[in-house]
């Protein structure tokens, strides 16, 4: 996961339009989000958060391999064309044809899954103002939040109401439901590797 900074001053104004952060973005060594005229520049992510990222991706792409629905790492820049962000969550799905702005093949707009690994700077930012931009998505059926400090995940998940309603996960025993595209995750799976996550399971083998 990558979190807001700072707007962007270096280039010697504070605002900016679409075509000039994508040209800007495409010549530059690191991400940017852009919102509403600003850009906003990323941090990189501690090792858990890597590790979160690299198993949940994996499981995905072995379960959806030859599947409609595909998985799409953090490199994948997603628009929302509602509010103007650019952004790039840790895991996008996109199923059936993949939309892009103005047939390009930088910007896609069509998640169906969007999951992001929270770290301690980014928590409140996923979970509060990006959370409130992903929800203009027409095609966003599902969010998903992966704690990288703790075993919790958080699905967020769009009802017959058309309402959010959410459902959490705590503990390496539980699986993961992802009702869009039909398959489970282990959170043991998800967790594999990390420092935590290996705690708890030697909790867990020591009481049985």
């Amino acid at each position: 996961m990558y979190t807001l900074r700072e707007p962007v001053v270096a280039y010697g104004k504070k605002t900016f339009t679409v075509a000039e952060y994508l040209d800007m973005e495409s010549a530059a060594t690191e991400k940017s989000e852009y919102y509403k005229g600003e850009i906003f520049a990323m941090s990189g992510a501690k090792l858990a958060h890597n590790i979160i990222s690299r198993n949940t991706f994996g499981i995905l792409y072995q379960k959806l391999k030859g599947k409609d629905c595909q998985p799409f790492s953090s490199d994948l820049r997603i628009h929302i064309e509602k509010n103007t962000l650019f952004t790039y969550p840790d895991i996008s799905i996109i199923c059936g044809e993949i939309k892009t702005l103005n047939s390009d093949e930088m910007n896609t707009l069509n998640p169906a899954v969007i999951f992001e690994v929270l770290s301690q700077s980014s928590q409140g930012y996923d979970r509060g103002d990006k959370f409130k931009m992903y929800r203009d998505i027409p095609t966003l059926k599902e969010y998903i939040l992966i704690d990288s400090l703790s075993i919790n995940v958080e699905a967020f998940r769009i009802n017959e109401n058309e309402h959010w309603e959410l459902e959490e996960y705590a503990f390496l025993s539980e699986a993961l439901a992802i009702p869009t595209l039909q398959v489970s995750i282990p959170l043991l799976d998800i967790y594999d590797g990390t420092d935590f996550g290996q705690a708890e399971l030697s909790v867990t083998s020591t009481s049985e």
